[in-house]
């Protein structure tokens, strides 16, 4: 019997991997990786944020997806879960893309959508 993997708060598509490797290569010396998360701000309420990382944070959780290492930001983690981070390049723009299932709305300029956090993994509130 194989042992299941730890379950991933995020996958990451070719694209996606492709474009981390090589922004953490362009430093020298290379980074650990990037640094995924969500802030408050644009007309939908959150927008995803991405830094380089240097130095590990040991509370980010961490994704090893296609060689390349995503430390997803610990007070994002509720919002991120079974997120698929892509990159997409089109005619106008280029750059990251998440697709995410907490999303509950976003706004037309595509820059900043509205999550909630993943069910089942928040206490429950009472309303």
């Amino acid at each position: 019997m194989t042992m299941r993997p730890k379950f991933q708060v995020m996958t990451i598509t070719d694209a996606a991997a492709e474009k981390v490797r090589e922004i953490v290569n362009r430093f020298d010396p290379p980074l650990a990786g990037v640094r995924v998360g969500v802030k408050n701000g644009g007309c939908a309420g959150m927008a995803y944020t991405m830094d380089p990382v240097e130095t590990p944070n040991p509370a980010d959780d961490v994704v090893t997806d296609k060689g390349v290492t995503v430390y997803v930001d610990a007070k994002a983690l509720m919002f991120l879960l079974g997120t698929t981070m892509d990159f997409r390049a089109t005619k106008l723009s280029a750059g990251f893309a998440f697709d995410n299932p907490n999303q509950v709305g976003a706004c037309g300029c595509g820059e900043s959508v509205k999550l909630q956090p993943a069910e089942g993994h928040a206490g429950h509130h009472a309303h």
